[in-house]
């Protein structure tokens, strides 16, 4: 029971700070009308994102539903386990969400959703599911490499921040490139504006579904390399000779 506890917790403040974070920086380049809001926006969310999965790594560091289901399918996380993830990240955005709500003026707040995320009108849902999907699969793709892989450099949540910030700025005017669920599920119930919500659901989810399976079934390592992956050594009369593992 403590372990879910601490999961719990560890999940609903780096949620928070995400979610906090995060709109805010949408919200303050809105207030003070700075042109640059795409870039702060991708550096904020990327640097908090970094140091977040960095602190709470050691006991999950998930801080994303679609994260949270992608360890599911590959089998790393329990099904209970993975329910108090999500309701912690879940609770973790929406209480983020009514801070910034009671921090920030009302008309800004109105008109940045509290740094939800929104489609642009030229963008179809079909192009804003896809721009998720490939952003959050590039997303889960980079947390295997990093953070699961037992041979994965170890650097932290530090690729991982950079890698929302590259998807941020090469998405965001397009879908707000969530790449999180909770991200857009918080500004949503507090602002009451649930469009396209079910694009920040599907995209993600799918996307960090076959990022997760793809690592996991192709990249791991289970057993040793194949035969023509053997150590290569000189041979007499200078030319190569291939070991073969017994």
């Amino acid at each position: 029971m403590r372990d879910s506890w601490r999961h719990f917790a560890a999940e609903f403040i780096g949620i928070f700070a995400l979610v906090f974070v995060g709109g805010a920086s949408i919200m303050a380049a809105q207030h003070s009308n700075n042109s640059n809001g795409l870039l702060v926006a991708a550096i904020a969310h990327g640097v908090i994102l970094a140091l977040m999965v960095t602190a709470t790594m050691r006991i999950s560091g998930h801080l994303n539903p679609a994260v949270t289901i992608g360890f599911l399918v590959t089998r790393r996380i329990e099904p209970v386990m993975a329910v108090i993830h999500i309701i912690a990240q879940l609770l973790g955005a929406v209480i983020a969400a009514y801070a910034l709500k009671a921090i920030f003026p009302a008309d800004v707040a109105a008109a940045t959703r509290l740094g939800g995320q929104s489609i642009a009108l030229d963008v179809t849902t079909g192009q804003a599911i896809l721009c998720e999907f490939i952003a959050t699969f590039l997303l889960m793709f980079v947390v295997f490499g990093t953070a699961v892989d037992p041979q994965a450099p170890k650097v932290g949540g530090f690729a991982i921040g950079l890698t929302v910030t590259a998807d941020i700025l090469a998405i965001g005017p397009l879908t707000g490139a969530s790449m999180n669920p909770a991200r857009s599920f918080g500004p949503a119930v507090v602002s009451g504006i649930f469009e396209a919500q079910s694009i920040y659901w599907v995209g993600p989810i799918l996307g960090a579904i076959a990022a997760a399976l793809l690592y996991d079934k192709l990249f791991l390592p289970r057993a040793p390399e194949m035969l023509e992956h053997g150590a290569v050594r000189p041979a007499a009369g200078g030319a190569t000779d291939v070991q073969v593992p017994h």
